[in-house]
């Protein structure tokens, strides 16, 4: 997966998202709690506040009003917990497919877009941002000068998204299963911006859709091997357990074969592919190129002629966004346990 610093294009897979919109499962909050919240913050009664975020504690003495966030799953996760109010916008490209048949599609009506290229110092520093809300490969950047460090020295405060976090072993990211990182960021926002009833909600929810899901899920000896694939032709671009991928196949019913890596998102061989031979693979549809010119490529490519996923043409496409860290990882997860269990049938 390209470096999250550089706005990737975002072919968002609407089947999904429509069926995440009349499931109810986060996007649907009721307006008395969202008026109650933003009353309780402006009151100051709640603050000050600390979360622990990537294994450092952050303190807020006040919840920030104007928040920038990088990236299409990072700003609906702010959506997802209706605090639009507290935005001073977005960062993101815009080849992200149509925004008025999303879930949040509010969210984007209400709040600026601020740039489609890179987030950048001078972006967030015109924005009159108080709080940056990206992650490392997802906005910040050493090579770019673009950390929480460098915004903390010009007086703005960040918060990483959790599937970001580097794990100590360099610069491999990964702390926390990934659903675990999606609960997380949920419940240390609710804190720092006094919606923590809301964001309980949306926890309970997407367990319970997690959890319908599995029931209808493969189980045992029927789980297939999955590989996911994100792009690369030289080396192929996968997830580690510790990105979105892992939990989303792995609770979907599927084996994941790179479930050993511990990064989010990193390269392998081909012939490690090749070797762990999945039944399925599932593509992550974003950037230039689109999901059926990598599934020209898979099906093409000589070294996995044998290999069983292309063998049998059982390919599955699911969006970027369905596949980052995001609000909508639990409908991603709904939908490719549909297709793992109907490969039987």
């Amino acid at each position: 997966m390209p470096n999250r610093a550089r706005p990737a294009a975002l072919a968002l897979a609407l089947a999904p998202v429509l069926a995440f919109a009349v499931s109810g499962c986060g996007a649907d909050v009721s307006p008395e709690a969202g008026e109650g919240a933003g009353a309780r913050a402006s009151s100051g009664g709640h603050y000050p506040v600390t979360v622990e975020n990537c294994g450092e504690k952050l303190t807020f003495e006040k919840a920030p009003r104007r928040v920038v966030t990088n990236d299409v799953g990072i700003t609906e996760i702010m959506f997802a917990l209706g605090l639009e109010d507290h935005m001073a916008g977005y960062v993101m490209p815009d080849d992200k497919g149509d925004l008025t048949k999303v879930p949040w599609k509010d969210g984007y009506r209400k709040t600026t877009w601020l740039s489609k290229e890179r987030i950048n110092k001078e972006l967030v520093l015109d924005a009159r941002a108080d709080l940056v809300f990206a992650g490392w490969n997802y906005g910040f950047s050493e090579g770019d000068g673009f950390t929480p460090q460098a915004l903390r020295r010009v007086g703005i405060d960040s918060y990483l998204l959790s599937e970001s976090c580097r794990n100590g072993q360099g610069k491999a990211r990964g702390v926390m299963p990934p659903l675990d990182a999606l609960y997380t960021d949920l419940r240390n926002l609710g804190k720092v911006f006094d919606v923590e009833d809301r964001a309980e909600t949306l926890v309970a929810r997407f367990r319970d859709q997690v959890a319908q899901a599995q029931a209808k899920a493969p189980k045992g000896a029927d789980r297939p091997r999955v590989f996911l694939y994100d792009s690369g032709e030289d080396k192929p671009l996968t997830s580690g357990a510790y990105a979105g991928p892992h939990d989303i196949i792995t609770k979907a019913g599927g084996d994941h074969v790179m479930k050993d890596l511990k990064d989010s998102w990193t390269t392998v061989g081909w012939e490690t592919v090749v070797a762990r031979d999945p039944e399925v693979i599932v593509i992550n549809d974003y950037g230039d190129t689109t999901a059926e010119q990598k599934r020209r490529f898979l099906t093409s490519y000589k070294p996995l002629a044998n290999v069983s996923a292309v063998k049998n043409d059982r390919i599955f496409t699911l969006a970027y966004v369905d596949l980052v860290e995001s609000p909508r990882n639990p409908a991603a997860i709904g939908s490719l346990a549909a297709y793992l269990g109907g490969l039987g049938s």
